[in-house]
């Protein structure tokens, strides 16, 4: 079946409803679970597409801006945002906390499958479905934990008057992973190696695997300090990214920009697992149209975000023995610096982007983008509002790559084996040599140098807390990630959320370096007096008067910008965790029992 999202939950949803809010359950369908539910093979996989969404969004749906890339992920140290920048929890909510309403129906599925089926589905197909089951359980109690840390498990279906259940203590954080590390071993054991185009089979799975287990592993490293914890899980995403770069099937093959801009990656050996957007079936989305050089936006690249750019010679720019190292134009920048930054803004400078003038081209095809900005022809209706109808990565292989070598380097520091040159060269040199496109080529973009070991890179920013090899390896996460769905999700599982904090980095409120005078001119107006500055290399800010436009060159910064209100070293409040809300609290108490509040955060 190709891999195009079509909802069956109007046929196949089979749960059940009830008065308790706290398993959000959704009412009966029109299939009776009794009696025609459960018959074949068929209905069981129509019952489990239905996760494909809530699992693997990629772009999401329409207007959708949940955890899409791009507009659904701006609260981190990549993205500058004009006015206010976005704020972590700092109080208890009255309302809100975690749905369990896919844990029901998964289990759900998993009780029928086993109990009802044993006469329809053979052995193996019976322990492919209960695998599928176990997956999408796990990757939900995975996502739980993340979020709120202790959550109560319930690996079964819970009828409504089992109170003691529907009203669960919160069970420990170690004790959850582990029932989800038994579903992963029981899926890598038997889940289809091909159950068809862009279904759930093993390599799909064991790709997601590793990235939920190594969120675990550093969680367990940097915030518990369990490394017996931390090694178990690290060893998992090992194993399960071997699994992928062992099979033959992927590689890096795929210019960077194309891997978010084709509709068609159907075939595309950097892709484990991608979603596809078909205007016929309206099946779109908007991620382009916030890229497409037409519309306005408030969300643009931080300065720091800019400077972690290496060099073509793969230094810093400190330490680069490039002439230009330290010119921060963007003509100079895309001819001096790794190739996804050429692939990821517009090659000038642009007052769409209103908080910082660097506009993030990444998702908008580069035929589209000379066909209206250099051949003036009208932009298509399928790049505006909710018109898209590119492919989306859901997974890449270059991930894959990323999650094994930082868990081989997370090991070494743990007692393993010490991370090989032959180790940075199957995954950091590997997704480095990916082919650069034409155009890319035709502007004087030029690949990075190779990542060698016994010549790692100086980085006179690098945190001390981090060995020099372990942040090469996350400033690699954070350049092919640009603008995706990880970046506040690596700074929490490392725990470096000052990383955000503006206070301590000033560099997050600026954006991209501009000379006003000679590439935006039309800047320098009276509604602009006391709203544009720029910060130089020193950090040195000028503030436009209306006289000094001369002046006006450096890193672009909006007055209007706000810091974070502060966020850390401060009493009852966790933000690497997200507290439950008092009305779920009353409510557990009025029926006899108590909901603990998230660690770190007031329990009363």
């Amino acid at each position: 079946m190709k891999f195009k999202y079509i909802l069956f939950t109007s046929a196949i949803l089979l749960s059940f409803s009830s008065c308790e809010k706290f398993l959000d359950r959704p009412p009966l369908t029109t299939l009776d679970d009794n009696s025609n539910g459960w018959t074949s093979e068929n209905k069981v996989r129509l019952y489990a597409n239905k996760y494909y969404t809530d699992y693997f969004e990629g772009y999401g749906s329409g207007f959708s801006s949940g955890n899409v890339p791009l507009i659904g992920n701006t609260n981190n140290d990549d993205m500058v945002v004009l006015g206010n920048q976005p704020n972590l929890t700092r109080s208890v909510p009255n309302s809100g906390i975690w749905s369990y309403s896919n844990v029901r129906s998964i289990n759900i599925m998993i009780d029928r499958v086993e109990t009802r089926m044993s006469n329809i589905l053979t052995a193996e197909a019976k322990n492919h479905w209960l695998a599928v089951g176990k997956f999408f359980r796990a990757f939900e109690y995975a996502e739980l934990v993340r979020i709120y840390g202790d959550v109560p498990y319930i690996d079964k279906e819970v009828a409504d008057t089992d109170l003691n259940e529907l009203y669960k203590a919160r069970t420990p954080r170690n004790e959850v992973m582990d029932h989800v590390y038994a579903d992963w071993r029981f899926v890598l054991d038997n889940i289809r190696t091909n159950d068809g185009d862009q279904n759930l089979n093993r390599f799909i799975a064991a790709g997601f695997i590793s990235r939920l287990a190594l969120i675990e592993a550093s969680w367990q490293k940097y915030h518990y300090n369990n490394a017996e914890r931390a090694k178990k899980f690290y060893e998992l995403v090992v194993e399960c990214a071997q699994i992928d770069m062992n099979s033959g099937k992927y590689d890096i093959v795929t210019d960077y920009k194309l891997q978010f801009t084709s509709k068609d990656l159907k075939g595309n050996k950097d892709m484990v697992l991608y979603r596809v957007y078909d205007g016929a079936q309206n099946i779109r989305h908007s991620i382009a149209s916030n890229s497409n050089l037409q519309e306005s936006t408030n969300n643009g690249p931080t300065t720091d975000l800019l400077k972690a750019y290496l060099c073509t010679d793969g230094r810093p720019f400190e330490n680069s023995t490039l002439a230009d190292a330290a010119k921060f134009d963007l003509a100079n920048m895309i001819k001096t610096r790794d190739p996804r930054f050429e692939a990821t803004f517009y090659s000038k400078p642009n007052a769409l982007n209103r908080s910082s003038m660097y506009y993030i081209t990444k998702y908008f095809p580069r035929e589209i983008e000379k066909a209206v900005k250099v051949n003036g022809q009208a932009l298509p209706a399928e790049y505006t509002g909710d018109k898209n109808e590119t492919d989306a990565p859901v997974l890449r292989y270059a991930e894959v790559l990323l999650n094994w070598i930082e868990a081989k380097a997370e090991l070494e520091t743990l007692g393993g084996v010490a991370v090989s040159q032959d180790d940075i060269n199957k995954s950091i040199n590997k997704i480095r040599l990916r082919p650069v496109a034409q155009e890319a080529l035709d502007r004087g973009v030029s690949k990075v140098s190779n990542l060698v070991l016994g010549a790692i890179p100086v980085d006179p920013n690098r945190d001390p807390e981090v060995s020099p090899l372990l942040w090469e390896i996350r400033r690699e996460r954070r350049l092919e990630f640009a603008f995706e769905t990880f970046r506040l999700t690596d700074l929490r599982r490392w725990k470096k959320l000052e990383y955000i904090d503006n206070t301590l980095n000033k560099d997050l409120m600026s954006g991209g370096w501009v000379n006003f005078s000679t590439e935006l001119s039309t800047e320098l107006a009276a509604k602009n007096v006391n709203v544009l500055s720029v910060v130089d290399l020193t950090g040195k800010e000028t503030i436009y008067n209306g006289s000094n436009g001369g002046l006006m060159i450096g890193f672009y910064k909006n007055q209007t910008n706000k810091p974070r209100l502060p966020f850390l070293n401060i009493a009852n409040i966790n933000p690497y965790l997200t507290p439950v809300g008092l009305v779920q609290i009353d409510q557990y108490a009025s029926r006899g029992y108590v909901l603990k509040q998230t660690e770190g955060w007031p329990q009363n």
